[in-house]
């Protein structure tokens, strides 16, 4: 009887891990991940050494994400009549070109910020693809059972990859040379590429081929305005986009300018967000269900936004790091929750389209804030644009806080 106790107890501790696919899908993300958190702190590098202005800066990052604005809904519907994990091969097999092209340019001395706008554009087209079929994937390889383990874990993976990428991209960036990260990553998208093509295919999806594009994207849309509380969601996901998750597209000008730290003070700067976000996943993937998700939801919001505002005052490394720790935090333990609480209320047929709704809000709006936070960086500063944007977060928590116990009442 007390083994059967604890066997039983053992298959709650990261109940996702225990899926042969899912874990071989986790463990490539891991190293896949690691390579593109590594080519992101070198595209931000090589952006900064060439202009030394903050407005390229944010305006390279609008390039990377604006592909996702205008592309991810469409995405959501190929993920819907597709197979997911076709989809992400392809992608994935495709990534390998605009990194290895980084590189070569960047090697051969010939890189021009055209060229960087071109090739990260690229990446946020495949992205938009991607993405929706990624996310969709998930409840397919484990059931809604174990979803919020796996999107914990993924979390976890995502941002172990954003701990370890930056730190190993910034040693390289300083000791070697910039191109090595480029094609490193060119590389590291092959694990994942190997672990796909070992997993079970699911097929494709069960919508109807004979609808329109604009009957399905309006079915997608229509779901999340006719439930309240993922509108709600959505709401403060799109603001939180907006002014709080552009901040790390600015954190070359905060270790070169501010703290004079280098290359390898923004690889720890980068990791220290990303050690925020993985152990903020890692609670959630540990805990399982958060009880008093309201709660839980709304210190995090507001533990980030205070955590960016009182970052743009410092001086000193340590203190800046603590505060990224938190920010990485709080965001994550936020948006984790909020991925859930969807992908639970969301019916299997629609789930594509909705969830690139969901990447439309969190990851589409960001070019938008990039790009303003970027221009106002130019101007004022970027410690006094990023003050600003920060303020606007703490407003987002605020309406969270004050709305927020309707959307939960009615959870």
């Amino acid at each position: 009887m007390t083994g059967e106790l604890m066997s039983k107890d053992k298959d709650k501790v990261l109940p996702a891990l225990r899926v042969r696919d899912f874990r071989l899908f986790w463990i490539s993300q891991i190293i896949s991940l690691s390579g593109t958190w590594m080519q992101h702190v070198a595209i931000g590098w090589l952006v900064y050494s060439i202009t030394k202005s903050p407005f390229y800066l944010g305006l390279v990052m609008t390039f990377l994400s604006a592909p996702i604005m205008m592309f991810t809904l469409f995405g959501g519907i190929f993920a819907d009549r597709h197979s997911k994990r076709n989809i992400i091969i392809a992608t994935q097999l495709l990534s390998i070109i605009p990194a290895f092209l980084l590189g070569l340019l960047t090697q051969l001395h010939i890189m021009e910020i055209r060229y960087v706008f071109i090739l990260v554009s690229f990446i946020g087209l495949l992205n938009a693809f991607d993405i929706p079929a990624r996310q969709s994937f998930f409840v397919e390889m484990v059931g809604k059972g174990k979803l919020l383990n796996a999107i914990a874990l993924n979390s976890a993976a995502f941002n172990a990859a954003r701990i370890i990428g930056p730190f190993v991209g910034g040693i390289i960036i300083a000791r070697f040379n910039l191109q090595a990260c480029f094609y490193i990553n060119s590389f590291s998208f092959l694990p994942a590429v190997i672990a796909l093509y070992i997993i079970r295919d699911r097929g494709v999806g069960k919508i109807s081929g004979h609808k329109s594009v604009l009957k399905e994207l309006s079915e997608g849309l229509l779901f999340v305005r006719q439930h309240h509380q993922i509108l709600f969601i959505f709401i403060t996901i799109t603001f939180l986009s907006l002014f709080g998750i552009p901040y790390s597209s600015f954190l070359p000008v905060i270790a070169e300018d501010i703290l004079k730290t280098g290359a390898e003070g923004l690889g720890r700067l980068a990791g220290s967000a990303g050690a925020g976000a993985f152990t903020a996943a890692m609670i959630i993937a540990l805990k399982g269900t958060i009880n008093r998700r309201f709660l839980y939801m709304s210190f995090s919001l507001s533990a980030a936004s205070m955590s960016i505002f009182i970052m743009t005052f410092s001086r000193l490394e340590p203190l800046s790091l603590a505060l990224l720790f938190m920010t990485g935090f709080g965001i994550v333990s936020f948006l984790a929750n909020a991925n859930n609480f969807i992908q639970q209320s969301v019916p299997d047929y629609i789930r594509g389209r909705v969830m690139s709704a969901y990447i439309l809000v969190f990851l589409g709006m960001s070019p938008i804030g990039n790009f303003v936070i970027g221009a106002l960086a130019e101007h004022i500063g970027t410690m006094n644009a990023l003050r600003i944007s920060s303020i606007v977060c703490i407003g987002i928590s605020i309406f969270f806080i004050r709305n927020g116990r309707l959307w939960e009442e009615k959870t």
